[in-house]
């Protein structure tokens, strides 16, 4: 069943098994805020169980960097705006990863990560990346990092 992040009154529903909870729901609801913002586009997220197809694309992307997450998968949302397809993917271990591939434009398409407040780098992302730091209300401090994507998906 699909829920519509709502970013004035944060919930931790379909995070509640995450250790960072809390944290990660702020994230959720920090990417929220900014595509209505942004875009007047409600976030939609699906639990993970029930869009593998998203799974399956977020992992065919990471695989440029073989990377692979050992951490479970709890939610995934996949849209488009303008140009740009977005397809997120929310870790129980309190990762956010987005994949922004624009559609007409090779030059301007990324692997986004974003660490929620309180959980330390995944192994599978330590001393490959370097991460910047972003203070928001809703999620304390994001650390966040990314990567150019090179192949056609």
């Amino acid at each position: 069943m699909s829920y519509i992040v709502d970013f004035k009154n944060v919930s931790t529903i379909g995070l509640e098994s995450s250790p960072v909870a809390d944290a990660l729901a702020g994230l959720r609801a920090n990417e929220a805020r900014y595509f209505m913002n942004k875009y007047k586009h409600e976030f939609t997220v699906v639990p993970a169980s029930d869009s593998q197809d998203n799974l399956d694309y977020v992992n065919r992307v990471l695989k440029e960097r073989d990377i692979a997450f050992a951490a479970k998968p709890l939610e995934t949302s996949r849209f488009q705006v303008e140009n740009i397809q977005f397809t997120y993917v929310f870790y129980e271990d309190g990762l956010g990863i987005n994949v922004m591939y624009t559609v007409d434009d090779p030059k301007k398409r990324a692997v986004g990560f974003k660490l929620s407040e309180g959980m330390e780098v995944p192994q599978e992302l330590e001393g490959k990346f370097k991460f910047a730091r972003q203070k928001s209300k809703l999620a304390g401090t994001i650390r966040g990092s990314y990567f150019v994507i090179k192949g056609q998906y």
